[in-house]
Parts: C-alpha cells; structure tokens; sequence
C-alpha cells in the first residue's frame, strides 16, 4: 500500500498544527508545562488538528494517564469499511516519561480463539493474559491494527496513528462504559511479534522507527539524517527536543509542524525530532 493523495494546495506550505486538549476520566490535573493548563480538568489527550478544519490521513496525539485504560483493540482498514467506517487504526507509540514499573499490555500470552478471547474478556480473566511489557522513556512501539493491547497509568507517550478513532473495549476493569465484546474479537489477533515491533530506548539517535504500509516515522537530529524520500510527501515534524522549522514557520518541543511535499524542513542544531509521512519510506 502506498501513501495517498493527500495535499496542501491553496494553503500556507507549513502548518503549525493546533493542540486540542481532551478530557478523559483516566487523565491528568497536571501535565507538562509546555502544553499549557488543564484548569482542573483530567486531560487523557492532546490532538494535533489543522487550524482551517482540514482532514487529514495521519494524526499526532499525547497521551497522559494517572489510571490504566481499557483493554481494547482495533480494526484493519478492510474491517472498517465493512462496517461503514472510512478506515482501520494501526498506530505507534514513542514513549516520553514512565514511573517505575509501568507496562504496556501488547498481544495475549497464548494463542486463543474467537470464542476464547469472547469468553476471557467476558469474565475479566483477559487482564491475566496479557503481555505486560515494561516500558521506559525512550522505548518505542509499533502496534498494528488487530492487536489488542492497553496502557497503564504512569504513562506519558506521543502516538502516531492512522486518523480514525475507532476502538472496541474488551475490558475495562469493571468500569461502567460500553464493551464492544462482538465488534472486538471480530477483528482480534491474538498475535503480537515484539521482536519486529518493539524498539527499546538507547539505541542510535538517526533511526527508522517504522516503516509501515500506512505510515513510516524516523528520528533525526539533523536535516542529513532524514530520508530523502520522506520529502516527496507532506510531513509531520514533532520535536522531542528543540526546534524544527518550514517555510518561515517553527514549532518547539511539545508541538507539530505539517510541511507539504517538496518543502524543505529544517531541524534546529542540537534537537531531536520525530518525522511522520504516509506510507512506507519506499513508496
């Protein structure tokens, strides 16, 4: 699958995408300093929405939690669309802050069925199932479409992800919010290779860390260091560290830059940034 024609055209060449803070009963009174107040709300998410109401294929979010999430999972683009939905969610996460001892839930322990994972789920024993993996900063994870996975409190992580948000809930620890036991095991794969998909911190800065048939992401600490095929289509530009700018336009850490095809971005000296574009770094 390559990237689609997704364009900028009529407008500025480099956007600074416009932070939406969401409140969620697993959220945080207190996140970092750089994205602003919560004025007392328990804010779960932050999303990257173009100014103008544009759509776009791709969506930047953070994600802060003080209370785990559910156990939940999502469908394949083909999965979508057979129940009316524009299309599937595989997303990745780049973990930025975690307490000790914190996991992240990726794939189940053992290979089940259909009416396995129903019944699991039903009755809670899921939650012991899992593959609870610790996490650190730094660590980075590639979670496709079908994978059922969850997130725990102490958690702080940007995720980069196909734009729908379509999530069945297997589990939710007893919590009064809809399941959506049927729709979810429907497209669950029991499966989850954490060798091919999980990258640990503390490897080379200059990485691939995806490279997917939706989207690819990489980080740079230099314009050198970024694929010269990624410039053939617009991108998100998500500084960890510093700064990164595009026609005339620049935005911090904390912050996301989209930048059309064929524009040049620039990262500033001694940043590091996270750079986003559909569709695999070869198409």
């Amino acid at each position: 699958m390559g990237h689609s024609t997704f364009i900028m055209a009529d407008r500025p060449k480099s956007i600074a995408l416009e932070p939406r803070l969401i409140e969620k009963p697993w959220g945080r009174t207190q996140i970092p300093r750089m994205f602003g107040p919560t004025e007392g709300q328990r804010i779960g998410e932050l999303w990257f929405e173009q100014p103008d109401g544009h759509s776009s294929p791709l969506l930047v979010k953070y994600i802060f939690t003080s209370e785990r999430l559910s156990i939940q999972v999502h469908p394949d683009d083909r999965q979508a669309r057979e129940r009316g939905l524009p299309a599937g969610k595989s997303e990745c996460w780049y973990v930025l802050d975690a307490d000790e001892g914190a996991t992240l839930g990726l794939g189940l322990t053992a290979d089940l069925s259909a009416d396995e994972i129903h019944s699991v789920a039903l009755d809670g024993s899921i939650e012991r199932l899992m593959h609870w993996r610790p996490v650190a900063a730094g660590d980075f994870i590639y979670v496709p479409a079908g994978t059922i996975h969850a997130i725990v409190a102490g958690i702080e992580l940007l995720e980069f992800q196909q734009n729908s948000d379509v999530t069945y809930r297997l589990y939710d620890y007893g919590r009064p919010r809809e399941l959506h036991l049927e729709e979810g095991v429907a497209v669950s794969l029991s499966s989850y290779d954490a060798s091919s998909h999980f990258r640990p911190a503390g490897g080379p800065v200059n990485t691939v860390l995806a490279n997917t048939p939706h989207f690819s992401l990489v980080r740079a600490n230099s314009n050198d260091a970024i694929p010269v095929s990624l410039s053939a289509r617009p991108r998100w530009a998500m500084p960890l560290h510093g700064s990164v700018s595009g026609d005339g336009r620049s935005v911090d850490a904390g912050g996301c830059l989209l930048v059309e095809a064929g524009e040049p971005l620039t990262v500033s000296e001694s940043s590091v940034v996270l750079i986003g574009a559909e569709g695999p770094l070869d198409s």
